[in-house]
C-alpha cells in the first residue's frame, strides 16, 4: 500500500487535472451556446435562397445550366473530385476527429484522382504525416467561423468548378443530430443536384408566374454561388458546434473519472492513515513494554 504522502500527492494533481476539465466543459458549453445563435441567425437567409431555386426549377425543370450538370459524359475514375474536410484545431474532443479523418481517408482512397482541401490543424497535420497532397490548407481557425471565410473557401472552390478543374465537390464534416449524439457525413456541394430541390405541389394549387430577367440560366447562376456560401458557412458552425459538444462530453467523462478516483484515493488515504496511526500505537505499546522490563 502506498504512503500517506504518496496518495496525498495524487490527490492534488487529479484535483489539479479536475479544474482544468471542468473549466474547459464550461468554455465549450459557452462556445457551443454562441455557434448555435449564429446559425440560428442566417438559417432563413439560406433557406430563403434554396426556396427561390426550388421555384425556379419547378417553372423550368428542363433548365441547363453549368451548376446542374451531371457529368455522365465522363467515367467515374476520369472524374476530378474534390474533397473539403473540415476538422478541429484541438484534440480532447472524443472521438471527433478520428470520424472525420476515418470517413476522408477512406474516400481519398477510392478515388486517386482527388484535390484535397483541408480546414484545421489537425485534419492538416494528420495528412502530412501520411504523404497525403493538400491541395490548397485554408489557414483559417475553425473555433471562430466566419460568413467572411466561408465565403472565401467557396469562391476558391466555385472557380476551379467553373473552369474544369473539379467536376465534383464533397464537404465531410460533422451534423449535430441531437444534443448528446452527432454524426460524420459527407454532403454533395458540386454540382447540385435538381431532385433535391424538387417539391411537389398539389394539382389544385396555382403556381405562381415568375419573370426572370435577364434570363433564368443568369438569375440561377448569380443565387447559386450565395447558396453555396450558404453551405459552406452551414457546415462550419455545425461542425464547431459538434466539436464543442463532443468536447463537453469527453471533459464530463473526464471530470466524472476524476471524481471516481478521488473518492477511491480517498478510501486509501484513510486506510493508510488508519494503518499508520495503529503502527504507531503498536510501536508505543511495544516501547512501553519493553521499558517496563528493564526497569524489573
Amino acid at each position: 500500500m502506498a504512503n500517506t504522502k504518496e496518495i496525498q500527492d495524487r490527490i492534488k494533481s487529479i484535483n489539479d487535472t479536475l479544474k482544468i476539465t471542468n473549466a474547459m466543459y464550461m468554455i465549450s458549453s459557452s462556445k457551443l451556446k454562441k455557434s448555435k445563435k449564429m446559425l440560428a441567425d442566417t438559417e432563413p437567409y439560406f433557406f430563403t435562397l434554396q426556396s427561390e431555386m426550388s421555384r425556379i426549377l419547378r417553372h423550368l425543370p428542363d433548365m441547363e445550366d453549368i451548376y446542374f450538370k451531371t457529368n455522365e459524359d465522363k467515367l467515374p475514375e476520369d472524374r476530378k473530385v474534390g474533397y473539403i474536410v473540415i476538422t478541429a484545431d484541438k484534440g480532447l474532443a472524443g472521438s471527433y476527429n478520428h470520424n472525420i479523418l476515418k470517413m476522408a481517408e477512406e474516400h481519398l482512397k477510392n478515388h486517386p484522382n482527388h484535390s484535397l482541401f483541408v480546414l484545421g490543424e489537425l485534419g492538416r497535420h494528420y495528412f502530412e504525416q501520411r504523404g497525403i497532397e493538400i491541395e490548397k490548407q485554408f489557414h483559417y481557425t475553425v473555433q471562430n467561423p466566419t460568413l467572411n471565410r466561408a465565403r472565401n473557401i467557396a469562391e476558391e472552390i466555385l472557380e476551379l468548378y467553373l473552369h474544369n478543374e473539379l467536376d465534383e465537390v464533397y464537404i465531410i464534416y460533422t451534423s449535430m443530430i441531437n444534443a448528446i449524439q452527432e454524426e460524420t457525413q459527407m454532403s454533395q456541394l458540386l454540382p447540385l443536384k435538381k431532385a433535391d430541390f424538387t417539391v411537389q405541389i398539389p394539382i389544385d394549387i396555382p403556381r405562381e408566374e415568375l419573370a426572370l430577367k435577364p434570363s433564368p440560366e443568369a438569375v440561377m447562376d448569380r443565387i447559386v454561388p450565395n447558396y453555396v456560401v450558404g453551405f459552406v458557412y452551414g457546415a462550419l458552425v455545425e461542425s464547431f458546434s459538434c466539436e464543442q459538444n463532443a468536447r463537453m462530453m469527453a471533459m464530463q467523462s473526464a471530470s466524472n473519472s476524476a471524481r471516481d478516483m478521488l473518492a477511491e484515493l480517498d478510501i486509501l488515504y484513510n486506510r493508510a492513515r488508519q494503518a499508520a496511526i495503529t503502527q504507531e500505537i503498536t510501536e508505543v505499546i511495544a516501547g512501553a513494554k519493553s521499558q517496563k522490563k528493564k526497569r524489573k
